[in-house]
């Protein structure tokens, strides 16, 4: 029997990933990858800090050489979007009007980043940062003299800009409507730390305010930046970074479902099943989640490209890896293992000031999530132990002299039984 043809649609990270884990499980059908960019230059982590400072070349950002999809025979159609799925025939409908037959769908879609409802937003110098395009462009702008820089969004992507931007040398103003920065990511103990460093580098950070309005000159250049209570803000250059949204109008086409993301299983399929989905616009099940979720990072779609190429090749198994992500600001490098969302009690060890430190975050007694800041070691071991389920507790996190280097290596039943 015939290998299907598969058709993934989106050349980004989750889609590049999908075709190499295919060709790299020995797949032999045929393979087309559709995007809208060249997939040899969707590799998002520098973007925002060494490609904007400068420091790191166009390579950085590649996924891929373009000699890894000729010698692997994986064909490249780029710029013509996809416009419609037919699920019955069993076709992608591009944008030029040809249908492209496949076997397995597989949508890696992306997002795209959320617009600030506000007037002025079209004004010349107001940005996202989401491509190598958009990258190219804000780099072009903070490579003269000095801006006025104002960031809209106290998220990751918002202050990873504002710290290279300070570093260039330019002011830089971040506001976030929330009452504290990585609300939705972090816990108080490391957003208040980060927020810290910020100001200590001279970065003016108003935290509950309210973008109203964007303002500019005779020439359509923004100028200024309006907040809640009339406060006006010199703005000469704005990234709007205040988050982003899945997208799902393709899948729509193929009456797949969706809500904030295409909705599949455990095994990333959609509601039809040879369709799959993954990466920034795929909803799935996880065991570390109380709920269906989107997780918007490389290695989530890195993961997921492995999951869904399993699928394809008939030997799947339920997508369960721990989610981790990490950050460069200054001289604080943070890494995150696990969901930290619903904690009910945070033990914090190390030097928080110094910034040496890990925040260990429990939900009813059992960890669910590590945060740490230049503590390489404790982010290793913390993805291990919420692989296996450790037992780790509070208290002994909290003991004199832990470290978590010096964790017995045995099962977390072994530990409760010793405990008891």
């Amino acid at each position: 029997m015939a290998a299907p043809a598969v058709v993934v649609v989106g050349a980004g990270q989750a889609g590049v990933e999908t075709v190499a884990a295919l060709r790299g499980r020995g797949f032999t059908g045929r393979i087309t990858l559709i995007g809208d960019e060249p997939p040899w230059a969707g590799y998002r982590p520098p973007l925002s800090k060494g490609y904007l400072a400068g420091t790191a070349p166009a390579e950085d950002t590649a996924l891929r050489p373009a000699s890894f999809f000729a010698e692997r025979d994986i064909e490249i159609r780029v710029g013509d979007r996809a416009s419609s799925v037919d699920p019955e025939r069993r076709t992608v409908t591009l944008r030029s009007g040809l249908r492209v037959p496949y076997d397995r769908l597989v949508l890696a879609t992306g997002s795209r980043p959320r617009q600030l409802p506000v007037p002025g937003v079209s004004l010349d110098g107001v940005l996202t940062l989401r491509s190598r395009s958009d990258a190219d462009e804000l780099r072009a702008r903070l490579s003269g003299p000095p801006r006025q820089l104002v960031v809209v969004g106290a998220g990751f992507i918002g202050l990873e800009v504002a710290a290279t931007a300070r570093g260039l040398g330019h002011e830089v103003t971040v506001v976030d409507v929330q009452r504290r920065a990585l609300a939705r990511a972090l816990t108080p103990v490391l957003s208040s730390r980060v927020v810290a460093e910020h100001r200590a580098q001279g970065v003016r950070v108003l935290l509950g305010r309210e973008v109203t309005a964007l303002h500019g000159d005779a020439e359509g250049q923004v100028q200024i930046m309006e907040l809640d209570g009339g406060e006006r803000i010199a703005a000469d250059l704005a990234v709007i970074g205040v988050g982003v949204l899945p997208h799902t109008d393709l899948a729509l086409t193929a009456d797949l479902m969706v809500g904030d993301g295409i909705v599949v299983d455990e095994r990333l399929r959609t509601s039809d099943p040879d369709i799959y989905a993954l990466g920034d616009c795929a909803r799935f099940p996880s065991p570390h989640a109380e709920r269906h979720l989107r997780i918007e990072s490389v290695q989530n779609a890195s993961d997921q490209a492995k999951c869904v190429a399993a699928g394809i090749c008939d030997e799947p198994f339920a997508y369960t890896s721990v989610p981790w992500f990490w950050s460069e600001q200054y001289g604080l490098r943070m890494q995150l293992a696990g969901l930290t969302a619903g904690h009910d009690e945070v033990v914090t060890s190390g030097d928080v000031e110094g910034g040496r430190f890990s925040v260990f975050c429990f939900r009813a007694g059992r960890l669910i999530g590590v945060e740490s800041v230049n503590r390489p070691a404790d982010h290793g071991i913390s993805r291990r132990l919420l692989a296996s389920g450790t037992a780790l507790t509070p208290g002994e996190v909290r003991a004199p002299g832990f470290d978590l280097k010096k964790l017995p290596r045995t099962s977390p039943a072994e530990r409760v039984a010793v405990r008891t």
